[in-house]
C-alpha cells in the first residue's frame, strides 16, 4: 500500500492525516481547496479525471458557519449539498480504490447528535454517512474497508470559529481539553500500519460513547486512546463486516 489522496489535506485534521501517512513512507497527495472545491461540481469532475486511482482515500471537508434555520438561504443549501454530499458521491463513483485499500470519511459527531445551529452540516453529513454505509458493503466484497471517523471538538481553526469561549467549553469535556488533529492522524496511521492486506484485519464495528473511558477502546493497535472521547457518538465503523 503506497498511495493516498487526502482531501482538505493542507490544514487541520486533513493535514495531520497527510503528515502521519507520509511518516510511514506513503506517497500522499494532500489536496487543498486550490486542487478541489467539493462545492463546485466542475472542480470535482476535473479532479477525478486526474486523480482516479489510489490505495487510501480520505474524504474530508469543512462545513458551514453556525446559523439559525430561519436565516439559511437557498444558495447556502445548494452550496453545502454539493460540498458535503454530492461532491463526495461523484468522487466515489470515479476514483478506483485498489485491492486491500481504505476509504476514510471524516464526518462529525453531528451525524448522531444534531446541532440546531449547525443544521446544514448535521443534515448533509448524516445523509452522506448513510450512503457511505450502504456502499461499504459493496466495497467489503472487493477487500476495501470503509471507516467513518466522526469526531467531536478538535483543536482546529474551524472549532475556534464555532465556539466563542474555548476555555469554558473545555471544562465541559470529559478530559477537559480538545482533541488534537495529530491524534486523529496517528490513529489513521495505526490502522494502515497494522493492515495485513485484507479488509477483515480490523474486526467489527467499534463505538466509543461520550461517557466512556478512553481505556475502553477495543482497537488494540490504537496508540492515541485519549483521542477517542472526542468522537462523541462515534466511532470507527467498519461497515459491511
Amino acid at each position: 500500500m503506497t498511495g493516498a489522496i487526502v482531501l482538505g489535506g493542507s490544514r487541520g485534521i486533513g493535514k495531520a492525516i497527510s503528515e502521519s501517512l507520509k511518516s510511514i513512507g506513503m506517497d500522499v497527495f494532500a489536496a487543498s481547496r486550490n486542487d478541489i472545491d467539493t462545492s463546485d461540481l466542475t472542480s470535482v469532475r476535473k479532479f477525478v479525471q486526474i486523480h482516479n486511482n489510489t490505495d487510501v482515500l480520505v474524504l474530508n471537508t469543512g462545513g458551514p458557519a453556525a446559523k439559525e434555520f430561519a436565516n439559511i438561504t437557498k444558495e447556502e443549501w445548494n452550496k453545502y449539498h454539493n460540498q458535503l454530499f454530492l461532491g463526495f458521491c461523484i468522487i466515489l463513483q470515479n476514483i478506483k480504490i485498489n485491492d486491500g485499500g481504505y476509504i476514510f470519511l471524516i464526518s462529525s459527531s453531528v451525524i448522531k447528535e444534531p446541532n440546531a445551529k449547525l443544521i446544514i452540516s448535521s443534515a448533509y453529513r448524516a445523509a452522506f454517512s448513510e450512503v457511505f454505509k450502504i456502499l461499504s458493503k459493496d466495497y467489503a466484497a472487493k477487500n476495501i474497508s470503509c471507516i467513518n471517523i466522526a469526531p467531536g471538538p478538535i483543536n482546529t481553526d474551524r472549532t475556534k470559529e464555532l465556539i466563542e469561549n474555548i476555555e469554558e467549553y473545555k471544562k465541559s469535556l470529559p478530559m477537559k481539553r480538545l482533541g488534537e488533529p495529530d491524534e486523529i492522524g496517528s490513529f489513521v496511521k495505526a490502522i494502515i500500519e497494522n493492515s495485513n492486506g485484507t479488509s477483515e484485519s480490523f474486526g467489527t464495528s467499534l463505538r466509543q460513547n461520550p461517557e466512556s473511558s478512553p481505556n475502553h477502546c477495543r482497537f488494540r493497535s490504537c496508540e492515541n486512546r485519549s483521542f477517542l472521547p472526542y468522537c462523541r457518538s462515534h466511532s470507527i465503523q467498519k461497515f459491511g463486516s
